[in-house]
């Protein structure tokens, strides 16, 4: 009787420190790949595979712009790292942030595309953009236009907040008046490359059937999250009212988007907000920031005075 207890309790010992065993490595094993999935984990893996950075790749390569590109590449530190070190070199050469209001305020005469003074319910900057607007034939100078409202709409986001909304009004648009596809496939390129993350969405308002043939091309250009941002809304779709309602305030939101806010875009006060904006970005980046007094909106006075809204403010 003895000796059988004695082998119940060596079988009862072994089989306790095989459990323990099997279940400490396991306990490690997922305390580990854990570790891999936090957030912070990967910041540091990604900063550390980026390596020492100076001046204003040290400025732009915040906690958050880690994020945002660990985000665009689900995680991957690899693809992540190779995504980064593009934009760094993108911007080191076509210094985005150097970018004037009176190098690009040609483009801007007609008000097709700008930064509105409301917010999104979420409290994220909206650029609204007019193709049928048109007013100039250079693909680079529109290009570089619509940078320079992007990193404009990037530093007037409220703090906590890291992306902005578009409104795409497609009144008057037509084929004649689109833009060349490579142009479209350049700004796409720009924006999925190097402001990952930014874009929280995208609304296409009131497209003509037409538009069909050119988003049949333009769209095999999107990755699949930006895809995914892209939302078309007509205004006599009931699910396409409530779809705004869930982002915009109504009050806020111009009659072109369904609203109730009369939008009217005046190229003089705005050339005064964005001669503003640049005496503020050019602190920011540590740059000389010469801007001479003009009064036809293609350059503004060094120090502006407060601008009234080119669109109603947000409540």
């Amino acid at each position: 009787m003895h000796l059988l207890e004695a082998e119940v309790e060596l079988i009862s010992c072994c089989y306790r420190t095989i459990r323990d065993t099997m279940f400490g490595i396991w306990g490690k094993s997922h305390h580990h790949e854990n570790d891999s999935l936090r957030p912070d984990v990967k910041i540091n893996e990604l900063k550390a595979a980026i390596g020492p950075l100076s001046g204003r790749s040290m400025q732009f390569c915040t906690d958050a712009c880690f994020r945002r590109y660990l985000d665009a590449r689900n995680g991957n530190v690899d693809k992540s790292k190779k995504m980064l070190e593009e934009t760094l070199k993108w911007r080191s050469s076509y210094k985005p942030e150097e970018i004037s209001w009176p190098e690009v305020a040609v483009e801007g005469e007609t008000g097709k595309v700008y930064r509105a003074s409301f917010h999104d319910r979420h409290g994220r900057s909206v650029l609204i953009l007019r193709p049928a607007m048109q007013n100039t034939t250079s693909l680079d100078n529109n290009i570089k236009h619509l940078v320079y409202l992007i990193e404009n709409a990037v530093f007037n986001l409220p703090e906590g907040q890291e992306q902005m909304a578009w409104l795409i009004d497609f009144t008057g648009w037509t084929l004649n008046t689109s833009v060349p596809v490579k142009s479209a496939r350049d700004t796409i390129n720009i924006l999925q490359n190097h402001y990952p993350e930014r874009l929280a969405v995208a609304f296409l308002y009131n497209p003509p059937r037409i538009f069909e043939a050119f988003w049949k091309i333009v769209k095999y250009f999107l990755d699949t999250k930006t895809f995914h941002k892209v939302k078309f809304v007509y205004p006599k779709k009931k699910d396409s009212v409530e779809l705004m309602k869930q982002y915009f305030d109504e009050e806020n939101l111009p009659t072109e988007f369904g609203g109730k806010a009369v939008l009217e875009y005046n190229h003089e006060v705005f050339s005064k907000l964005m001669t503003q904006d640049d005496v503020k970005s050019a602190a920011f980046w540590g740059r000389d920031n010469k801007i001479h007094h003009s009064t036809n909106g293609h350059s503004g006075a060094e120090v502006a005075p407060e601008p009234a809204c080119v669109a109603p403010a947000a409540s």
